[in-house]
């Protein structure tokens, strides 16, 4: 690699870390002669077993039209600039993979020129690496906002994942830093894409051969801390994009300052919402996993989520009149409901009581979470004193034996605005 590579390489390597939206794949695409698997998903970090995975995470250029006061790469940041060409992309990733350095490609773009001209240099590199170099491990496109959906097509059979950001939960706060922007120009591709992904979908059923079309679906991403929305606002909007487009995620990205920051926004110097951030993944969880409804878990009373307990916890706090209910007669649904039960457990305990009645020390076998879960349920040897506690002090109790890394974030995480 020649020293001027490597410097194009540093920089767009540096200015892609703030995107977050590339950490599952989801593909099953299979090697027919070609270079590269991308079969059991692909992550940035981890993936579901365990396994450690890295993607090459790049820019094709830092350079845009743009300037989102949030984004490091904004036309009037001071920030020294490069662009690769459609080879060197190309080389890279092949070149990195033979090396065993990579399992995939994360590959997003500021806009330089138009939507258009950045789009169709993104496709000429998917496609070269398809169709001339044969790599069939995973590929994780950026779509560019406006860019003519002709491109967004035909990019879309080249690549595992597509995915658009929307920056800011809500219009008022997008518009707030970022005027030239709107959710609209995000919603056309995200709804193109999921009814061409309908589209070919049906004509499989019908056509013995049709070549697949983004098989690990759509994602996005909002960034958290930088406009003043409320927890409830965000999750209000990440559910109307898993409804409304079918989305497979929605990533939340707590903002970091950088330098130059505009003065709208938090300065440098301003820890990132970390908790924060990691109290909307748990609350996403639940709902496309456990069944909740926004309204259950954020409310106009409740508009903010605790950042001392989790959100499950804290809706078991609040409706303690469901409970405790009994280990060995309630359904399932009610039984994922309870802090300190998982799917897994929940699944193992209906089929375990089949058997018999349960108690206490088969539970705590089955691998719950006991200390949390005493509060709210009941078994064949429970403790019936514990029923009679108020929510103050089953949270104080639970608070007291446990121990969490944020502790130290409590007081300061949420105090941006």
């Amino acid at each position: 690699m020649n020293d001027r590579l490597r410097e194009k390489l540093n920089i767009l390597a540096d200015a892609a870390k703030y995107d977050v939206s590339c950490s599952s794949s989801g593909s099953k695409r299979k090697n027919e002669g070609g270079i590269g698997n991308a079969s059991n998903g692909i992550c940035h970090t981890y993936t579901e077993d365990g396994r450690c995975v890295s993607l090459l995470k790049i820019l094709l250029t830092n350079h845009c039209i743009y300037d989102c006061a949030f984004c490091v790469s904004r036309k009037s940041n001071d920030v020294k600039r490069a662009a690769f060409t459609v080879d060197e992309v190309v080389q890279l990733t092949m070149n990195f993979y033979r090396r065993n350095y990579i399992e995939g490609l994360f590959l997003s773009s500021g806009i330089f020129k138009n939507a258009d001209y950045t789009m169709e240099r993104l496709l000429r590199i998917v496609k070269k690496l398809r169709v001339d170099e044969k790599y069939h491990g995973y590929i994780h496109l950026k779509t560019i906002p406006k860019a003519s959906e002709e491109l967004i097509k035909e990019a879309g059979l080249y690549v595992d994942r597509m995915s658009i950001n929307l920056e800011m939960p809500t219009e008022e706060g997008l518009k707030l830093v970022a005027p030239d922007k709107s959710h609209l120009d995000v919603q056309k591709p995200l709804d193109f894409v999921q009814n061409q992904i309908a589209q070919f979908r049906d004509d499989r059923k019908l056509i013995k051969k049709v070549p697949r079309f983004v098989p690990a679906g759509q994602s996005t991403q909002m960034v958290v801390g930088a406009t003043p929305e409320s927890d409830m606002q965000i999750i209000q909007t990440a559910n109307a994009y898993y409804k409304n487009f079918s989305l497979k995620r929605v990533y939340y990205s707590g903002f970091i300052p950088i330098p130059n920051t505009a003065a709208l926004l938090p300065q440098l110097g301003t820890p990132p919402p970390l908790l924060r951030e990691n109290r909307l993944y748990q609350t996403d969880w639940l709902m496309r996993f456990y069944g909740f409804e926004v309204r259950e878990l954020l409310n106009a009373s409740h508009p903010n989520l605790d950042t001392d307990i989790d959100p499950k916890l804290s809706w078991a706090l609040r409706n303690l009149h469901l409970f405790p209910i009994d280990i060995n007669t309630a359904d399932y649904q009610m039984i994922i409901r309870v802090p300190g039960i998982g799917r897994q457990s929940a699944q193992h305990i209906v089929s375990a009581r089949k058997f018999g009645k349960l108690h206490v020390h088969q539970l705590k076998k089955i691998g719950i979470a006991y200390n949390r879960a005493q509060y709210f349920i009941y078994c064949a040897d429970s403790y019936a004193s514990l029923r009679h506690l108020q929510p103050h002090e089953i949270k104080s109790l639970i608070l007291s034996g446990g121990h969490s890394k944020y502790k130290s974030l409590h007081d300061a995480q949420l105090q941006l605005f």
